[in-house]
């Protein structure tokens, strides 16, 4: 195998063995059928599979953009909501070192009036310009703030500096954003017909804010380019993502209904943030599904800890760890010991977060906590690409496992046409 992904899973005995895993394989691969074969609910939304590959021709050209609008700016707006944010931040954070500004502001997902009028202001004193995404160019959230961001940029820059600073990542060829796009001279990038929004990281939707920062996006193509073909085959003992599948399916009809993702280090919320709108939009339909929830370590231990270790027994937990980190910090003697630390002096800080995730797993475990662990070998692009595509084809065949279309959203209609009600928008019922 050429993925970066490893899955351990010790702490799953009495919970789960092999005999289970033999008993719903054949699930597991009917749902790889009808992944590979395109026969299931939304198989028209099945563009994500090969995806890596058909990105590459794409690369120099997000590059070459993300380099022109660096040029003339000191920050990048960023509007769009859920998939067309989720997995753009998720990277940035992930990949950035602690503290470095990285020069991207998110907008549009969300509709609170003082982040949205504060960032109209800040749009006086920046150099700024925007990446604006959305298929159809109407979602509520990003189409106000783009209506705002626009008209705020257009006191500050004439209509030809605008065509330099507003990017749009829309629809081929209909849409209102297309229109509007077409209509005053922006450039664009495409959003696959193919390809929903929560799996579009690796689509320009992501690759251009990630490219803005410096971050290497040919890297984090080629991780995912490695794992869809790690990940392809029907062998439950290889095939890693469909293990995770697995596990969670087990787990769930026994009861566990839901599933924390935790990580020991900052740089995964927003990883942990991405998979929760992947899998709690994938799987959460007709009345099933796991619910997906994410704790920060060591921080939450010290709130939700307690309620995880001793509350009610129907979640399990996955953890995500990072073996190597590119910078460390050893614990120095003190003369009088006043901290009671002198025992870890000479050791590095990594070392204390790696026994306080042994610690944990184990203890959860001894709680009644089912718990797996996904780990990557250190905080480089290919590595989460890696992670990023294992995760989407879990999913995907989980949800099928389930016996849910993966690729739809309905229940997301619900509070929009309600809304539109509200709001008195024509012809809303």
């Amino acid at each position: 195998m050429k993925t970066a992904v490893t899955l351990d899973t010790q702490y799953l005995n009495g919970f789960v063995d092999e005999r289970d895993i033999e008993s719903i394989s054949p699930e597991i691969m009917r749902a790889h059928d009808t992944v590979k074969n395109g026969t299931g609910a939304g198989k028209d939304f099945l563009g994500w599979l090969d995806l890596p590959s058909r990105m590459q021709n794409s690369l120099a050209d997000i590059k070459d953009c993300a380099a022109s609008l660096r040029s003339v700016s000191d920050v990048l707006i960023v509007i769009g909501i859920g998939g067309s944010y989720l997995g753009a931040k998720a990277a940035i954070m992930m990949l950035t070192p602690p503290f470095k500004p990285y020069r991207v502001i998110f907008a549009g997902h969300n509709m609170a009036c003082d982040y949205i009028s504060s960032l109209c202001e800040l749009i006086g004193e920046k150099n700024v310009c925007v990446n604006v995404i959305s298929k159809s160019g109407t979602t509520t959230e990003p189409a106000i703030a783009f209506r705002l961001i626009e008209s705020a940029m257009r006191k500050k820059y004439k209509s030809e500096e605008l065509k330099k600073r507003i990017v749009c990542t829309t629809d081929a060829r209909k849409g209102a954003l297309r229109k509007m796009a077409e209509e005053n001279g922006y450039r664009t990038f495409v959003i696959p017909d193919d390809v929903g929004g929560r799996f579009s990281v690796l689509t320009p939707v992501g690759l251009l804010p990630v490219a803005y920062t410096g971050i290497d996006i040919t890297g984090l193509i080629d991780g995912a380019i490695d794992a869809s073909l790690d990940f392809s085959e029907p062998d439950m003992v290889k095939n890693l993502s469909y293990r995770y599948a697995a596990y969670r399916n087990i787990l769930y009809r026994r009861g566990k209904n839901v599933e924390i993702l935790s990580n020991f280090d900052p740089c995964l919320h927003f990883v942990a943030e991405w998979w929760k709108q992947l899998f709690g939009e994938s799987e959460g339909k007709g009345k099933k599904g796991i619910f997906p929830a994410a704790c920060d370590f060591t921080t939450d231990l010290h709130s939700m800890g307690q309620w995880i270790q001793d509350g009610t027994r129907n979640i399990f937990e996955t953890f995500i760890t990072v073996k190597n980190f590119p910078k460390d910090a050893v614990i120095p003697v003190m003369d009088r010991d006043l901290d009671e630390l002198n025992y870890l002096a000479g050791k590095k800080v990594s070392f204390v977060n790696d026994q306080a995730y042994k610690a944990t797993a184990a203890a959860h475990f001894e709680g009644g906590v089912p718990n797996m662990t996904i780990g990557v070998p250190d905080k480089t692009a290919y590595s989460l690409g890696s992670l990023l595509y294992f995760f989407e084809k879990a999913v995907a065949v989980s949800a099928y496992t389930m016996g849910v279309n993966p690729f739809d959203q309905p229940g997301v209609e619900s509070y929009k046409n309600k809304m539109f009600k509200l709001l008195g928008k024509p012809g809303s019922v």
